[in-house]
């Protein structure tokens, strides 16, 4: 008999987080290549929402938001791997509503 699934349901104020790939290289403001290689220190990443718990109130599945990845806590599922973390940690989410927004758009 094979191996029953079980979905996953985060708990109270816990997102998980899919990350998005890096691209291999980038360019700074004023054009210079920065090789995949490098990593800066203290950088923030973007990534999307894919499971959220019950007390989690501004963010939903398949948000894209914006966070430190460096400390947080990673779970592998199928061979994927994701973060988990509090609400309270990311920094910002990505959204075509413009009531509190920054005026930068990605």
């Amino acid at each position: 008999m094979p191996d029953p699934k079980f979905e996953i349901q985060m708990l109270h104020d816990r997102v998980m987080i899919r990350l998005e790939p890096e691209a291999e290289e980038r360019r700074s403001g004023s054009g210079i290549v920065i090789p995949a290689t490098v990593k800066t220190p203290n950088r923030l990443a973007w990534g999307e929402v894919c499971g959220v718990g019950a007390n989690v109130r501004t963010v939903k599945v398949g948000d894209k938001v914006l966070l430190n990845p460096d400390g947080q806590l990673e779970v592998e599922i199928q061979a994927k791997t994701y973060l988990v973390m509090r609400e309270r940690d990311l920094h910002a989410v990505a959204t075509q509503e413009t009531d509190h927004g920054t005026g930068l758009y990605l």
